[in-house]
């Protein structure tokens, strides 16, 4: 259950870091679920189960984060890749 909130955190803040200028509704959005989901599995075996508001506040917010910088990241590298191919 808690990597699904770093899922959707991560899909909110890939599409937020990628907006004009990443890889697209889709391409933003699974690099964001991907960082998210990865960062939900490590926060999930960090604290243990349960939830609480803080927890879920924390899965939400680091999903976004990690999500919006892997968007970041994936963007510049097709970004410098394109300009080396011409």
């Amino acid at each position: 259950m808690e990597w699904l909130l770093g899922v959707l955190g991560g899909l909110v803040g890939g599409n937020i870091a990628g907006a004009g200028k990443g890889l697209g509704v889709a391409g933003n959005s699974a690099a964001g679920a991907v960082g998210g989901g990865i960062t939900g599995a490590i926060i999930q075996a960090a604290t243990g189960s349960g939830l609480d508001l803080g927890q879920v506040i924390g899965q939400v917010a680091g999903g976004g984060v990690v999500g919006a910088v892997l968007t970041a990241v994936m963007a510049m590298a097709t970004k410098n890749r394109q300009t080396v191919d011409r």
